[in-house]
């Protein structure tokens, strides 16, 4: 046990070298090296549920599935999750990554992804997806929702109805209305168990803020 820790930890560093080596720059502040060893914290704490999980197999993933790093509002969305993966194929042999897990990563890489929708097949990959996911959820996930929405040039919220009582919801204009349309779904889509606790956990924090938020902005003491 001992000497496979050693080794993960090995190929931790090196696997972050090569995101960072990778990304050449071009990661923005929701999708950095921080976001990185965030989603591997998360795939450890998932971990502990499911020993029985290929480690090393995850803990690739969790590195290299953001090689390809396009914009939410990029046509070409949907296919960032398969073009990193086949990019961490490709430098993963290249390292000596040991052959026989190379297909179990790009699977994991592949779908990861929200918009590509590739169902996990793997007990890895769901792991990686969970935790991804888990990301986009509490504090963090908040941040980098208003982080995203600013970049893409959407506004806080509705000027009248930020809760979209009546209206039609709107994550493309108003970062607010993300928090329902997506950011809610995500626990129920949890591949795992012990992900899904988590992401109801966090989720109470996003629906409390939205709540509050709403209260300050209609100018409710």
């Amino acid at each position: 046990m001992q000497n496979n820790q050693l080794d993960s930890e090995a190929w931790r560093t090196r696997l972050a070298a090569l995101a960072k080596e990778c990304a050449a720059g071009d990661l923005d502040g929701a999708h950095d090296a921080n976001h990185l060893e965030r989603v591997w914290r998360n795939a450890r704490s998932l971990l502990n549920d499911y020993p029985e999980a290929d480690a090393l197999v995850v803990l690739a993933a969790c590195y290299l599935h953001d090689l390809v790093n396009l914009p939410k509002n990029d046509p070409a969305r949907a296919s960032a999750s398969r073009r990193s993966a086949e990019l961490a194929r490709e430098r993963l042999a290249a390292l000596g990554f040991p052959a026989q897990k190379l297909d179990a990563v790009t699977h994991a890489i592949e779908a990861h992804s929200f918009s590509a929708g590739i169902v996990p097949r793997s007990l890895e990959a769901r792991i990686v997806q969970d935790a991804d996911r888990l990301d986009g959820l509490g504090a963090v996930g908040l941040a980098r929702m208003f982080y995203i929405a600013g970049r893409m040039g959407s506004g806080l919220a509705h000027g009248s109805d930020p809760l979209g009582m009546a209206r039609p919801l709107d994550d493309q204009a108003y970062s607010l209305d993300h928090i329902p349309l997506k950011l809610a779904r995500l626990p129920g889509m949890m591949q795992t168990e012990a992900g899904r606790r988590l992401g109801e956990q966090r989720l109470a924090m996003l629906m409390e803020f939205r709540a509050a938020f709403a209260a300050e902005w209609n100018g409710i003491n």
